[in-house]
């Protein structure tokens, strides 16, 4: 999604020309170009597909059958993760807990199809001023109480620095997440202000913000874990650019700001 104005192909030849050894890819643009062709362009430059975004929206769409097509669809991509944005108050309501008990009933019935594909759920909290419209889960503490009922490997979070930067109780919510083994994505963005008017496409290249990127790493790095991080910049001044120069201003942020 930081550079999805270049092409699958032109994505792929940018990540083997810089080192970059993983993608994580989204739904739409693997649509597009096709999931098989997709599967057979990343397995044939030697990369790795590190999470398939997104399932979810439980709350507004009880029917799961899209839910099942993109477990599908990220086990014929070959990653064993689909990040879930859970979705937000039902139509009419104001009430969040009856949101995260749809959000739990609906994991309840779409872990087990997960597991026998052999893929992850990843719950992935976002900040509290997307709780009305894209997600009731709004900390790792909450994403945490809803995972907590099926195995590790059936389900965990997202650890997204944009979305959780700001919450002082998300240290030790890492740590328990890291002993629990329920990491299963790591994601990096940074913060700025102001706000663009589409707060959604708002995340700032990593270094030019609020948030202590290398802090948080260290902050992951000591659970031991030791899979994919990946960078998400929801960012339009970035979509407008060229797009192999954002790739390439990406990695080298990585490297001043995160390794």
């Amino acid at each position: 999604m930081t550079v999805r104005q270049l092409s699958l192909p032109g994505l792929v030849e940018g990540c083997v020309r810089l080192g970059v050894p993983g993608i994580g890819l989204w739904r739409e643009p693997v649509a597009t170009y096709g999931l098989e062709a997709t599967a057979k362009l990343v397995r044939d430059a030697g990369l790795t597909v590190t999470t398939l975004c997104r399932g979810g929206f439980f709350t507004t769409a009880p029917d799961l059958d899209d839910n099942r097509a993109a477990v599908r669809e990220a086990a014929a991509l070959g990653t064993d993760t689909l990040v879930l944005v859970s979705g937000g108050l039902p139509p009419g309501s104001r009430d969040l807990p009856v949101a995260r008990a749809l959000i739990a009933r609906a994991l309840a019935e779409l872990a087990p199809y997960a597991a026998d594909h052999g893929v992850r759920l990843a719950i992935e909290p976002l900040h509290p001023m997307y709780a009305a419209d894209r997600c009731a889960v709004s900390t790792l503490d909450q994403a945490l109480a809803l995972a907590e009922p099926f195995p590790a490997g059936q389900v965990g979070v997202v650890v997204d620095t944009y979305h959780v930067w700001w919450d002082d109780r998300a240290p030790a919510a890492v740590a328990r997440a890291g002993a629990e083994g329920r990491i299963h994505a790591f994601q990096l963005a940074d913060w700025s202000t102001p706000l663009p008017a589409g707060v959604l496409n708002g995340r700032a290249p990593l270094g030019t913000g609020t948030i202590d990127l290398r802090a948080w790493r260290a902050l992951v790095d000591a659970t031991g874990y030791t899979g994919p991080v990946e960078v998400e910049l929801f960012n339009e001044a970035l979509w407008a650019r060229d797009g192999t120069e954002v790739l390439e201003e990406t990695v080298r942020s990585y490297v001043e700001h995160v390794l």
